[in-house]
């Protein structure tokens, strides 16, 4: 009989909550009852339930405390086997040969910004679901609502992430920053800072209604800056979800996509659902111009790693060929080429 054990189980149902798009409320019920008991031991959590002592502790509610008791008695909780269940079909029905080749994804967030767990849980669940690499893309400063990442930050940042990808032997964790661009098209982290990183994601996240002529030579001269990678999510563009809907900004997108084959910045294919970024006849665009892509899912927790399904279903619509997607090469070639301009 299958065993799990009640962190394990509550972290789990918490992923599949996510993959869900389930409520953040009821994610973090059983995200914060796992923090809750994380620094006991097995022992110490089977004692304290069978006492019911673990009832009064803060975090931990009916619900949780229905599934640590069944994994303390040796079963896999009903929950969880419910949510296992119904979370196993891919999310998307298309893209799946595609989805299969991927090897990683350079676009992802942690609690050091606005995402939702730890660097070590990121890397965990990314390992679990398949990634052979996974990149953190913080935020950078200037987005200070997102917690965005001063040098100072960044650089005790990356002595985490070597740290938590030494613990594997068969995952790469890699360093990244989701680099914000200025109104000039300069980029918001010092050179210093941008020469030390694996990966860097350049996006636009403010002043999205910009004149076109002024959007389009802003982004052209971030992808020309040489430690630019990615174009993240070029349209900014939202068609659903609690954010609500916000249209897409107006640029010469052939311009900007030539730029982007001229200097081999990868175009982003945004896998969040509320995104859909960019939009199909742009994906074209893009293709036609010889454009590299990168199919990423822009994960702000764990359950949303598996948002790729959706990029690779778009990708796949689209006709993109599987070794112009740099999400599908050997880590190695993938640094060699992050690296290569700089």
């Amino acid at each position: 009989m299958e065993q799990v054990g009640a962190v394990e189980a509550l972290k789990e149902i918490a992923f599949w909550l996510e993959r869900a798009r389930a409520t953040s409320y009821r994610v973090e019920a059983f995200r914060h009852a796992a923090a809750a008991i994380e620094h006991l031991s097995p022992d110490d959590i089977a004692d304290r339930t069978r006492t019911g002592q673990l009832k009064r502790v803060k975090g931990i509610g009916d619900r949780t405390f229905g599934v640590i008791r069944q994994a303390v008695d040796g079963d896999v909780p009903g929950y969880l086997a419910e949510l296992r269940a119904d979370g196993g079909a891919p999310l998307a029905s298309g893209g799946t040969r595609l989805r299969a080749q991927l090897r990683g994804d350079l676009h992802s967030h942690s609690d050091w910004s606005d995402g939702g767990t730890s660097i070590d849980e990121m890397a965990r669940v990314a390992r679990w679901r398949g990634r052979e690499y996974q990149v953190l893309t913080d935020h950078s400063p200037r987005l200070t609502i997102a917690n965005g990442l001063t040098s100072e930050r960044l650089a005790e940042q990356l002595d985490v992430v070597a740290e938590v990808d030494a613990t594997y032997d068969d995952f790469r964790l890699l360093s990244g920053i989701e680099v914000d661009i200025h109104d000039d098209g300069s980029l918001d982290q010092t050179d210093e800072m941008l020469e030390r990183l694996d990966v860097v994601v350049a996006s636009v996240h403010s002043k999205l209604k910009m004149e076109r002529r002024a959007m389009t030579r802003r982004m052209m001269t971030a992808v020309a800056d040489p430690h630019t990678n990615v174009l993240g999510h070029c349209t900014g563009r939202l068609v659903e979800g609690g954010r609500g809907q916000r249209p897409q900004s107006d640029f010469n997108a052939k311009a900007v996509f030539a730029a982007c084959a001229e200097f081999d910045v990868a175009v982003e294919i945004n896998s969040r659902p509320e995104r859909q970024d960019p939009p199909d006849p742009l994906i074209q665009l893009a293709l036609d111009a010889g454009c590299l892509f990168a199919i990423d899912t822009d994960a702000h927790a764990p359950g949303q790693l598996d948002f790729l399904d959706l990029g690779a279903e778009r990708a796949d619509a689209a006709g993109v060929p599987a070794d112009r997607i740099v999400t599908t090469w050997p880590v190695e070639r993938l640094l060699e080429w992050s690296h290569a301009k700089r």
